[in-house]
């Protein structure tokens, strides 16, 4: 057995139990035309969508393997079916991880928004953003959209989004700008953003800055939670949100204030002393109404997106690696599940051999 058949065996111990009867269930899978078997087929779509091989790459590689003697346009439409099976293994990869879903109300339906930037290979690959959001916890896409990124307006903005009452939007600190923060609220939806204090100057209810530093100078343990009520403003448009925060611990701060000198440093900048005291928090703004949700519970539904963006943070890289289908909604979504099933893939393979094997890797499961 070869290095990359033995690396593909300890993949498939990471799998979650039956997932190739989920393959199947989902409809992914009707007939394995093509394929000896489903491990098989599995094998050939992350050669695409992990590797970032081509359509055509992928399809010539598959058949040097001997595992499937297929085109590029049939592994394009396996790729276009593959959707529904990914999600299902991605939701069942994130209860291994722990997440839960706090618990709902009010009938909201809450979706996690996120946005990336794609870069094809080459001299002349085209830059590529996709804006999408996944219903939470099922991990639903509902919304997917690939713009040009080199153009003016084309940053992450939660203008792009459509909204309307019941949608409560979960987003980072990319998302917090004014404008888009004001626009949603119009449209009837509710959001958790991220606080950017660069880009969202908070207020009182007279219209003074809001003194930031003082308020969380309140919460000097960690572990604790505090919230306030401030105002934005975009234009003439001003709106009324709840600033919620949660000091850090003691390590998490160390990593937080560590990362950011090493920025600072690759940009020949010095963080400003406010700056390092906000690493020490997680501060987000919502107009989540407080009669239904603590400070605490909205953190707790951040913190929920926040799993789902580390997943997606070890891909950042591989990201720009990707062959993208860029006119294909279905291919798209089948690209993007397949991601984040890769990253979190990673998650586990990382855990488990440094948590739980001494050899590395788990049993395979019958």
């Amino acid at each position: 057995m070869g290095a990359q058949d033995e690396n593909w065996q300890v993949l498939m111990t990471l799998l979650p139990r039956g997932w190739q009867g989920d393959a199947f269930a989902s409809g992914a899978v009707g007939r394995l035309r093509g394929f000896g078997n489903v491990a098989d087929l599995l094998r050939t779509l992350l050669m695409h969508v992990g590797n970032g091989y081509s359509l055509r790459e992928t399809a010539t590689r598959a058949k040097a393997a001997g595992l499937a003697s297929l085109s590029d346009v049939a592994i394009l439409d396996r790729l276009r079916t593959a959707a529904p099976w990914w999600r299902l293994l991605c939701v069942r990869l994130l209860a291994e991880n722990g997440m839960r879903a706090p618990q709902q109300t009010g009938g909201r339906v809450f979706r996690a928004v996120d946005g990336t930037v794609i870069r094809e290979p080459g001299k002349t690959g085209s830059s590529w953003r996709i804006h999408y959001t996944l219903r939470l916890p099922d991990l639903e896409c509902d919304h997917f959209e690939i713009t040009p990124a080199r153009v003016k307006g084309g940053g992450e903005t939660l203008s792009r989004l459509p909204a309307e009452p019941g949608d409560c939007f979960l987003a980072d600190r990319g998302f917090c700008h004014g404008a888009g923060v004001l626009e949603t609220i119009g449209k009837g939806a509710e959001l958790v953003v991220r606080l950017n204090t660069g880009n969202l100057p908070l207020y009182t209810a007279s219209g003074r800055p809001f003194d930031l530093l003082g308020a969380v100078g309140e919460l000097p343990e960690a572990g604790q939670c505090g919230e306030w009520e401030v105002h934005v403003r975009a234009g003439a448009v001003v709106g009324r949100l709840r600033l919620c925060g949660i000091r850090k611990s003691e390590y998490g701060i160390g990593r937080a204030l560590a990362q950011l000198l090493r920025q600072a440093a690759k940009q020949g900048q010095q963080p400003r002393p406010e700056t390092l005291e906000y690493a020490k928090y997680v501060l987000v703004v919502s107009n989540l109404p407080a009669a239904e949700f603590s400070a605490r519970q909205i953190l707790e539904w951040y913190r929920l997106r926040w799993q789902i963006e580390l997943a997606f943070k070890r891909l950042k890289s591989l990201a720009e690696l990707g062959h993208l289908a860029k006119h294909d909604e279905r291919s798209a979504r089948g690209w993007l599940y397949g991601k984040l099933l890769v990253g979190l893939l990673t998650q586990k393979l990382i855990r488990t051999g440094r948590d739980i094997s001494p050899w590395g890797y788990s049993f395979p499961t019958p």
